[in-house]
């Protein structure tokens, strides 16, 4: 296996050490320790902290996007079974994480936008990129027939993305699963049921 150069290490690590600490929390000489690399290498990469979360952000939402390839564009699955798989299979990294971290698109929202415009369009991007995921798969399951018609697929996918990260908000300061359990029963039984 190739040995990831410094760039790499620094993008890996800090995806981490982002979502762990946050923005305003992790220092570029934090942030350098973390990928055991020199605190020089930083600059010789990223021109700032700025454009670094934006990169980090995007590695991020790749992962984010293998797991919807993996669960909500997973064709052969019902659309409704395709949320559950999604919303199980975060619970999972959760869970594994102690409750203690959420989502770091959530995370950076919460803490970026007055600060960053930069990093604030960003964000509006990657909200959009799920939000549109999400809404994909509310259609086809309003298609076949299994999620109520009466409500517009983009404003259920909004919705349910705005929900989501309150539940996780909520479950860092619990630090327990309870929100999320919460988040799901309620989801599945009200905004994703099957039509009247």
């Amino acid at each position: 296996m190739a040995r990831l150069s410094l760039r790499e290490k620094i993008i890996e690590s800090g995806v981490q050490t982002l979502h762990e600490r946050g923005y305003s929390g992790a220092g570029v000489r934090e942030i350098t320790a973390d990928a055991g690399v020199p605190q020089g290498c930083f600059t010789n990469h990223f021109r700032s902290k700025e454009a670094f979360a934006g990169v980090v952000l995007d590695r991020y939402h790749l992962r984010t996007q293998a797991l919807m390839d993996a669960t909500l564009r997973d064709e052969r699955l019902p659309a409704i079974d395709r949320i559950r798989a999604y919303f199980d299979e975060i619970t999972r990294w959760l869970e594994e994480a102690g409750w203690r971290y959420g989502c770091l698109v959530g995370n950076l929202s919460l803490e970026m936008p007055e600060h960053s415009e930069l990093l604030r369009g960003h964000l509006i991007e990657v909200c959009r990129s799920l939000t549109d995921a999400f809404a994909d798969v509310v259609r086809i399951g309003q298609a076949q027939g299994e999620i109520r018609l009466d409500l517009d697929a983009d404003d259920v996918a909004t919705f349910l993305l705005a929900a989501w990260e309150g539940a996780m908000m909520r479950m860092k300061v619990d630090r327990s699963p309870q929100p999320i359990e919460q988040f799901k029963r309620v989801l599945f039984a009200t905004v994703l049921a099957p039509p009247l």
